[in-house]
């Protein structure tokens, strides 16, 4: 098990929590109320901190139920050396507003193990097959 410490940073911040215990994603719930219109963005807070252990990464993902319904998030990388406030970044991109509720689930985060890496600077990569072809390259 992987600790996933929390602490509620406001009293109206609902924790984190998952479904089911075998869950790879945990729910990540806003305390705050916003109608976010067509093309509209907003940063959603949530009212919790977490401490993600080093060696790990909180990544957050759309639910399944609002992509359904043109919400998705825009941003999902959080560090194991963050330590304030979660905040989501949602936006719609359907044709009708959408009510986000305080209280209401809004994206589901996963913790993945990751390997460090170390950034070399190098004066040329080594071949591969598939080399410098990009976008559409490997077929539609």
């Amino acid at each position: 098990m992987i600790p996933f410490q929390v602490q509620r940073l406001s009293p109206d911040a609902v924790l984190p929590a998952k479904g089911e215990a075998t869950d790879a994603g945990i729910d990540i719930f806003t305390n705050e109320s916003y109608t976010l219109d067509p093309g509209e963005h907003h940063l959603f807070g949530t009212g919790v901190a977490v401490a993600i252990p080093n060696g790990y990464v909180a990544l957050l993902w759309d639910r399944s139920g609002l992509g359904s319904k043109g919400i998705h998030r825009l941003a999902g990388v959080i560090d194991s050396g963050y330590r304030g406030e979660w905040k989501v970044a949602l936006i719609n991109l359907s044709k009708e507003a959408y009510e986000v509720r305080a209280g209401d689930k809004i994206v589901q985060c996963i913790v993945q193990r990751f390997e460090v890496t170390e950034i070399m600077e190098v004066d040329s990569l080594e071949d591969s097959a598939r080399g410098a072809s990009g976008f559409g390259s490997s077929g539609r």
